[in-house]
């Protein structure tokens, strides 16, 4: 069978860096072609050079056995050729009938936007996806993440897109998202459109994808089938070497409370929290989305500051009410979105990692620049940071990368007490191994570490303690020894003896992000 999509010998340079070097990829009619690397291998600038966004330096790109030269997205989504990037493009305040007609709604009389046409061909379009339950007339901001995913399928759809390229698609989403997408992904392969999906999730290459292409370092490393290969495999060609421990937890001497929270209240999603985190101990928190795991740690870091109830440090009541308090008496916090909340990504990495002790770098009222460079040097050589420069903006950067300046950002700081919201969510298996173990060095060092993630291997392997929230509240705590993935599934999902469910007069809970930049 003919390739639909074919890449040969496909290179690319940006200044001071080989992001591609004759890379080869070819798809079939119908055919589920997972994309794998690490971060930074070269997987976001090969899906930009088949979407038209970048032109290659050197080699061809083929379409139905034609060599093809894109100037823009446009000639590629010409061809049926269309991206669903990790960061959704879709108009908030627009209705999902525009927004998936965005660039070519229907006309009518005098060329004005004919709306019955479009909303009948937006239902039609999503009906087709065995989508029935959406209003297309929803303004799109309103809508959960897993929905808006849906319209950029269906926005992809009206285009008549022959290839889908899925950039990291289940990141942000629910487990029952996740399946309905799967669903949708098995539709498309039976109308023979050809999908490119990449993912840092292997199971999901294992549940879905026909063959996989590995990248590392901007090189081309194999195809498989993939009933042809395992996890171990995929791994070892990813990152170069074989990883035997994903989760490298080292031994720490545990001291005395360094954190303590007693009777924790802001409803709705904080609920009477008790719990203490001491020095070189790592204590996790466990829980499905929505129990309150990540309000937590935002009361804890005084962004939405508590209602009532205790914040002890070294054993001394504190009053935290914002995050420049939180700062002042040890507490860090790594949030569970770095993009919006951990860095401000225009900006140099040198600038991030500054932030959080910038009034210790600056003289009078301007920022000392050697000090602050050096901070960086250092921050980029202790973490791994894969950066040409400090000056490299941290937009650039691949998203395990973007995380370790985060982490940095905070460590610059000297932290008694380190929260890390899903530390190592979007990041491939190389990253996610170093960031594990640096958490495990931060606690021999005495640092004392809350980490909240929903990957329950991580959450074991890491963990001293670990505790389960449901509801708001502390349903359940286990020793290492104790926490096997059977009970602390069983505690996130029983019902508990106390009333877990908010009262009548609490608002709705709010599961959303805090959309606000965490810095001094």
């Amino acid at each position: 069978m003919q390739p639909i999509l074919a890449l040969n010998h496909i290179s690319k340079s940006f200044p001071g860096v080989k992001a591609l070097q004759d890379v080869q990829f070819e798809m079939a009619p119908g055919e589920v072609h997972a994309l794998l690397g690490e971060n930074g291998a070269g997987k976001s600038t090969l899906i930009k050079i088949v979407s038209g966004v970048y032109k290659p330096d050197e080699g061809e790109i083929n379409v139905d056995g034609q060599p093809v030269n894109f100037s823009s997205p446009r000639d590629a989504q010409a061809l049926g050729i269309a991206t669903i990037y990790q960061e959704l493009s879709l108009y908030p305040e627009l209705s999902v009938a525009e927004n998936i007609f965005m660039g070519h709604a229907p006309r009518g009389f005098f060329g004005m936007v004919d709306w019955g046409a479009m909303q009948r061909r937006a239902r039609e379009l999503l009906a087709s996806l065995n989508i029935y339950d959406m209003d297309v007339n929803r303004k799109v901001g309103t809508m959960s993440v897993g929905n808006r995913q849906r319209v950029e399928i269906a926005k992809a759809l009206s285009i008549n897109a022959r290839i889908l390229i899925m950039d990291e698609p289940t990141a942000s989403l629910t487990e029952a998202d996740v399946q309905r997408l799967f669903e949708i992904v098995r539709l498309l392969r039976e109308r023979d459109v050809g999908v490119i999906y990449i993912s840092h999730r292997l199971e999901e290459v294992f549940m879905l994808a026909d063959r996989v292409t590995v990248l590392r370092d901007g090189l081309y490393v194999a195809t498989k089938p993939v009933a042809e290969t395992n996890e171990d495999e995929l791994i070892s060609m990813m990152v170069g070497r074989s990883i035997d421990n994903l989760v490298p937890k080292y031994a720490a001497e545990i001291g005395e409370p360094v954190l303590e929270v007693t009777d924790l209240v802001r409803k709705p999603m904080t609920r009477s929290v008790s719990l203490q985190v001491r020095a070189g101990e790592i204590v996790g928190l466990a829980g499905l989305v929505g129990s309150g795991r990540s309000e937590l740690a935002q009361v804890i870091f005084g962004i939405r500051p508590a209602e009532s109830g205790t914040i002890r440090i070294n054993g001394e009541a504190m009053q935290i009410k914002n995050p420049g308090q939180a700062m002042k008496v040890g507490v860090a916090y790594v949030p569970e979105d770095r993009g919006t909340q951990g860095l401000i990504r225009p900006m140099r990495i040198r600038e991030n990692v500054s932030l959080a002790v910038l009034r210790g770098l600056a003289s009078g009222v301007f920022v000392d620049r050697s000090r602050e460079r050096s901070l960086a040097v250092k921050t980029i050589k202790q973490l791994s940071i894969r950066a040409y420069s400090p000056e490299q903006v941290a937009n650039k950067l691949s998203g395990g990368n973007q995380q370790k300046v985060v982490v940095g950002k905070w460590l610059a700081s000297e932290p008694k007490i380190l929260i890390m919201d899903e530390p190592t969510r979007g990041v491939d298996v190389g990253a996610k191994a170093e960031i594990h173990r640096l958490v495990s060095e931060l606690a021999q060092r005495g640092l004392a570490i809350l980490m909240i993630s929903s990957e329950l291997p991580e959450i074991m392997g890491m963990s001293d303690r670990v505790l389960v929230m449901r509801g708001g509240r502390i349903v359940a705590e286990f020793t290492r020894e104790a926490a096997t993935e059977e009970a602390i599934v069983e505690a996130m999902m029983r019902d508990t003896s106390v009333d877990s469910s908010p009262q009548a007069s609490d608002p709705p809970p709010q599961t959303a992000p805090v959309q606000e930049q965490i810095s001094p």
